[in-house]
């Protein structure tokens, strides 16, 4: 199976601007304005906004210390959104300066490290959150299918009752990880606090390193146990560490995303690589995959300021990974058919 040059070119265009993108650090101009400042400061003392009443700052009538803030009364249910008078104040000033902003012409800035985006109900940024839980739906979904192609509809070795594909377990794990990482993108999504913020960053990191893994094992046909071990185990340190430091040291956003990225690009080269020099049968598909994944790294790295309130970058990035993966999932149940009849040609008298 031959391929043009089309598709060498636009990978090499988007690796290229992925690279660039690593570089790039976010500003936070929002939070130093004086009139965002001030308008925080006289919310936390009077518990209103003009027309806004932020019902975190005022005040209980009952008989409890008076010098507790509203958040702390709230049911334990509710208080995981760490919504208290200073977040609420911030997210209503927040709001009125983007107005004023946007009527003197104004393009949006950062508050606090992040774009402002509108609430929908409990959800802080709706939209963002709705597809990553469709995109966690099309992950065990994908999944899902290629376990019961795997345990009834490929024949299995009757001598031990296993399939033929060598890297079924490794595949099993990957969407698990998988699986986890999408799902604490949508609760972060939901509702950004220290502890979903790190936990969403921490399950990307861990998928990201497995991904890299997975790409080494299946592009090179590794399959004795201790060759696997010699390329997973530096990886898995390597992911660990990174965690670890993420969660206990400092959560660096800007060092995440150059880690990840370059594992990401790196895992990527492999499976361009192996997909030609191969002539896999699903070579297209991978290769379109890579440049979709990548397309969608720089969406996410360039941090697209928000429209309409809602949609930003990073909702883009969360729509191009839908349909990626669909067809990265597609990919992995043609291996394992190609790969189990290739064996059983192989071993049949």
């Amino acid at each position: 199976m031959g391929i043009g040059r089309a598709p060498w070119l636009a990978l090499l265009v988007v690796l290229a601007a992925a690279a660039a993108a690593v570089a790039m650090v976010g500003a936070s101009e929002g939070d130093a304005d004086p009139l965002y400042r001030a308008c925080v400061d006289e919310c936390e003392k009077t518990g209103s906004l003009r027309e806004t009443s932020v019902r975190h700052c005022q005040v209980p009538t009952d008989d409890r210390p008076a010098d507790k803030s509203w958040y702390a009364h709230e049911p334990l249910y509710l208080q995981w959104k760490e919504w208290n008078c200073k977040s609420e104040c911030r997210y209503h000033c927040m709001m009125e300066r983007e107005s004023e902003r946007e009527q003197l012409g104004l393009g949006s800035v950062k508050y606090h490290g992040k774009w402002p985006m509108k609430r929908a109900s409990v959800f802080q940024e709706p939209v963002s959150a709705a597809l990553s839980a469709l995109c966690l739906l099309v992950q065990f979904n994908g999944w899902l299918s290629f376990f019961l192609l795997l345990s009834y509809k490929l024949p299995l070795r009757p001598e031990t009752q296993t399939t033929y594909y060598e890297y079924t377990g490794l595949w099993h794990i990957y969407g698990l990880l998988s699986m986890n990482a999408w799902f604490w993108r949508a609760i972060y999504h939901s509702c950004d606090t220290f502890w979903t913020e790190k936990l969403y960053y921490s399950s990307f990191a861990a998928f990201i390193g497995y991904s890299l893994i997975l790409a080494i094992l299946r592009t090179l046909n590794l399959k004795d146990e201790a060759s696997r071990v010699m390329v997973a185990a530096p990886i898995l340190a390597f992911t660990t560490t990174h965690i670890l430091y993420l969660n206990f040291y400092e959560l660096d956003k800007g060092l995440n995303t150059k880690v990840c990225t370059a594992a990401s690009i790196a895992q990527f080269l492999l499976w361009a690589v192996w997909a030609v020099m191969t002539k896999h049968p699903s070579c297209l598909k991978i290769l379109f995959v890579i440049i979709g994944c990548v397309f969608s790294i720089v969406l996410e790295t360039y941090d697209i300021p928000p429209r309409w309130g809602y949609v930003d970058g990073r909702v883009f990035c969360v729509a191009v990974s839908i349909p990626l993966t669909y067809l990265w999932w597609k990919f992995a149940k043609e291996d394992a058919e190609m790969r189990t009849s290739a064996i059983i040609k192989k071993t049949s008298p």
